[in-house]
């Protein structure tokens, strides 16, 4: 049975009872700070929550192990809109202890794509036009690696502007624990 009916449900009543004003802000995040994160459930509240962080004070970027996999995907571009148009001036990189791109193995997800219908055809005509399994799936060996892989990628991205500091992270996902991989203060 499908989730989606008790959201509705719920939000009806969320809307009905004006629960939203608890939340109301602008779309401008008042802390002036982008945040790439994973998308690891436990950071969900843990992160904000560890950081200080209310509603409207961060713009959060969320992908599996806070990787940017290429430079022109998505999350780099919302990196580049919240430093651009919406008044970021500081990036904050956070990668967390656990993480599951630690434990990605690209050949058994293409597996898991054929035990789900996927035709072995899409992946060998996807190898062939340039998408390589291997690399698109990739993890990494730690969270400080991933972190740091990100942090160059934005750094070194030609449309990044030089004067935003991008800073790294690594929290734990039970405690909130934060340790710093890389702080980044540029003139600016």
């Amino acid at each position: 049975m499908s989730i989606v009916p008790s959201l509705l449900e719920f939000n009806k009543k969320f809307v009905a009872e004006k629960r939203y004003e608890d939340y109301l802000t602008d779309k401008y995040p008042d802390k002036e700070v982008a945040v790439l994160t994973c998308m690891d459930t436990r950071l969900s509240e843990l992160l904000p929550k560890a950081l200080g962080l209310k509603n409207g004070d961060a713009k959060f970027i969320k992908n599996a192990g806070a990787i940017l996999t290429q430079p022109f995907g998505s999350a780099m571009r919302s990196l580049l809109v919240a430093v651009y148009e919406l008044g970021a001036r500081e990036v904050i990189v956070i990668g967390h202890h656990g993480c599951g791109m630690t434990e990605i193995d690209p050949a058994r997800m293409v597996n898991k794509f054929a035990e789900h219908g996927i035709d072995p055809l899409v992946i060998e005509t996807l190898e062939r036009s340039g998408i390589r399994m291997e690399k698109f799936l990739r993890g990494f060996s730690c969270a400080e690696e991933g972190v740091m892989h990100s942090v160059k990628m934005i750094r070194r991205h030609p449309l990044f502007p030089q004067a935003i500091p991008v800073h790294g992270f690594v929290m734990d996902p039970e405690t909130g624990a934060v340790e710093v991989i890389v702080e980044d203060y540029r003139e600016g």
